[in-house]
């Protein structure tokens, strides 16, 4: 790697531990978790306890001190062995946590961030509605003021980490103003105010030991003070928060096709065909060297965002970049990690069976393909 691109010894000792514990604590029970569609509330806790939660939080906000880029290798490793408890990891921070650290109050961080930071309670976000996903302005949620209350009323779907057992709230999008302009404004809703209802899972493709749920709200409602940002301003807000969050689904991804490395090399070097082992055919080895490199082309992309962010500088373009390509290259890993294995590859006994199944979703979650080509694209003055 190039030298831009170095950890500092703080974050090589997190990539470590992160590691270390992703082999011993998540690995050995990743197969049935994914099999039982349970969510691993033990090994959050395990995450809790080691700071995980916290990562790029202020100390005085309960959180590590860290940054962007050291949340992003804890779900790299992490995603390496189970993308499932990945994703709980990105979610918590990048999605449910992250706007109170962005757009809340004083009173309002001291309120919500840090059992949030310490990861003793977990918060969702809120946005993605049954009548759109990718067109995030066509929201239907609305939200209207009476006297010191906001009154809440709407769906959302696909929330990731809405329902577990210690899930403490929900940053809501809700239409606040039909204008023109039309207006949104964001709220945080706790887990059990009247009105607010969490739905059943989903029978999903992949990501099973992941909490997803629905949520409704009929007249829902909250003080005044729960409102997060100003009003009007929560959709760009949001937005914004999302362009940190495809930076770490980017590294979520990176995990994926690195784990598929590492299995594929593991079984390449034991499996035999013709009497040697299939890892000395060019055709299974050149497959496993594309991986390989999609792995750390990825890597330094999603780093080189962090690096953006960092350092002030608009990442939104590179955010675009790393995810789209992370993304779309964990598809193909994980189509010819199943390739290397043949007929094992298409069973969940092996890891890459399973990534197989979870990589689709990569490329949807925190916006689709297309969006991200529409954002790269605008930067080169092209598109509408």
């Amino acid at each position: 790697m190039t030298a831009s691109f170095e950890l500092t010894d703080e974050q090589e000792e997190l990539r470590r531990v992160v590691r270390q514990f992703a082999a011993d604590r998540v690995a050995p029970r990743a197969e049935e978790m994914n099999a039982k569609g349970e969510f691993p509330l033990d090994l959050v806790r395990e995450m809790a306890a080691m700071g995980l939660f916290g990562l790029p939080f202020a100390e005085e906000d309960g959180g590590m001190g860290g940054d962007l880029l050291s949340l992003c290798l804890a779900i790299e490793e992490i995603g390496r062995v189970d993308q499932s408890l990945g994703v709980t990891l990105e979610a918590a921070v990048g999605l449910g946590a992250m706007p109170i650290a962005r757009f809340g109050t004083d009173e309002q961080r001291a309120r919500w961030l840090p059992p949030l930071a310490r990861g003793e309670r977990l918060a969702a976000f809120g946005l993605t509605e049954p009548g759109g996903g990718t067109d995030a302005g066509a929201l239907r949620t609305t939200a209207v003021r009476d006297g010191d209350d906001w009154v809440i009323n709407g769906a959302k779907q696909f929330i990731t980490n809405a329902g577990t057992a210690i899930t403490a709230l929900v940053v809501v999008a809700a239409v606040t103003d039909e204008g023109p302009p039309r207006r949104v404004t964001n709220f945080v809703v706790p887990t059990g105010t009247a009105g607010f209802t969490v739905g059943g899972g989903y029978r999903k493709v992949g990501w099973h030991a992941s909490d997803t749920r629905d949520l409704a709200f009929v007249d829902c409602r909250v003080p005044a003070d729960h409102q997060l940002g100003e009003t009007g301003r929560g959709l760009g807000n949001l937005l914004a928060v999302l362009d940190e969050g495809r930076i770490a689904i980017a590294a979520l991804a990176v995990g994926l096709i690195q784990g598929c490395v590492d299995e594929c090399v593991r079984y390449a070097r034991e499996r035999e065909a013709f009497g040697r082992p299939i890892g000395s055919y060019q055709a299974v080895a050149f497959k496993i060297a594309d991986m390989e490199a999609a792995a750390e082309l990825a890597r330094n992309q999603y780093r080189h965002a962090c690096r953006l962010v960092q350092a002030g500088k608009p990442f939104t373009r590179a955010a675009a970049i790393a995810k789209l390509y992370a993304t779309e290259s964990a598809v193909t890993a994980a189509r010819e990690a199943c390739q290397v294995f043949g007929g094992y590859g298409f069973t969940t006994e092996y890891p890459v069976g399973r990534f197989y199944q979870d990589a689709k979703i990569l490329e949807i979650g925190e916006g689709t393909s297309e969006v991200q080509r529409l954002l790269i694209a605008r930067s080169l003055g092209l598109g509408s």
